[in-house]
């Protein structure tokens, strides 16, 4: 928390479980609100994430995910307008956290974890802005 000429500045976060309303312009909507920037969509709430489209991908990026990993089967990487492969240490890590990984253009992402929320599954979505 930051304080900046008397306004109290929060870490980006929503709690609680959302599908997505839209996407584009370098954000995203979601429960009657919306964010610009990339977002973590978690159990625990819709987070903002510091990456942006072309960004490597790096493990740290992903420590919420690991996080919660017990409450996540599938997480989906929205990679941004194209499809981009994960890095071998992240999938390996994904792995070995029992989470199955899925990249895709950021649209696909949007679209697929919006039926996985509808269903109930243990999904987790990882969305690069477009």
């Amino acid at each position: 928390m930051i304080m900046a000429k008397g306004i109290e500045m929060r870490e980006a976060h929503f709690p609680g479980r959302a599908p997505v309303d839209a996407y584009g312009n370098g954000g995203f909507r979601f429960a009657d609100m919306s964010h610009r920037g990339s977002v973590l969509m978690l159990p625990s709430g819709i987070y903002a994430w510091d990456v942006a489209e072309g960004d490597v991908l790096a493990v740290a990026k992903f420590q919420r995910i690991f996080d919660e990993a017990r409450d996540v089967e599938v997480l989906l990487v929205g990679t941004g307008r194209e499809i981009r492969p994960l890095p071998g240490d992240l999938k390996e890590a994904l792995r070995a956290a029992n989470i199955s990984s899925d990249p895709m253009s950021t649209g696909a992402a949007v679209r697929t974890y919006n039926v996985m929320l509808a269903e109930s599954r243990a999904v987790a979505a990882a969305l690069i802005a477009v």
